[in-house]
């Protein structure tokens, strides 16, 4: 297994992009949890990291850091299609809640495998520089996005979510093509 680096690039800034998109849906998408969920939610999210903790070693490699890539992206793109089927009903909500709490489960283990393939002060940093790029880039689209559907009358906040959504879901599908690409098979 071999990491295209280039694509590694174009993944890091989309991804962000992604997670700026939807830090402000995530806001009107939980309004039907109880503040309790969040709290045992915290809870378990510390329980599973301290175990994904536990078995670094064996995880240190390039085979399982794709592995888990394709985990956390795959995991959006289920509670998305999830969200734009179901809609606001309540455990549609709760997934997208536990969802999200699954892939920042591994966050720790992603940032230290970067820092490991990348190696580089310079690599690590064009990596973070794209990251904040991304991330500032998808909450300006998203900004704008929710004043255009303001301008066009759609004023309700939950459809407003809901119709970003699909722009969720392409960009997703997106960037799950490029974990494809960005981790090779070495007999390719």
């Amino acid at each position: 297994m071999k990491l295209h680096i280039r694509a590694y690039f174009w993944y890091k800034l989309l991804n962000s992009l992604f997670f700026g998109l939807t830090v402000g849906s995530i806001f009107v998408l939980y309004t039907p949890l109880e503040p309790s969920i969040f709290s045992l939610g915290g809870v378990l999210l510390a329980i599973a990291m301290l175990m994904v903790a536990k078995f670094y070693e064996k995880m240190m490699n390039l085979l399982v850091f794709y592995r888990v890539t394709l985990l956390v992206e795959i995991i959006p793109l289920v509670f998305i299609v999830s969200f734009l089927c179901f809609k606001y009903h309540y455990a549609s909500v709760l997934v997208i809640y536990i969802s999200y709490q699954l892939t920042f489960v591994f966050g720790n283990y992603l940032v230290r495998m970067e820092t490991l393939v990348l190696k580089r002060a310079t690599l690590l940093g064009f990596a973070d520089v794209l990251k904040q790029k991304g991330y500032l880039l998808g909450m300006v689209i998203s900004y704008f996005f929710y004043k255009i559907a303001e301008f066009y009358g759609v004023t309700d906040k939950q459809e407003q979510v809901y119709d970003l959504h699909f722009g969720l879901l392409f960009l997703q599908m997106f960037i799950l093509l490029l974990v494809f690409k960005t981790f090779r098979s070495t007999s390719s």
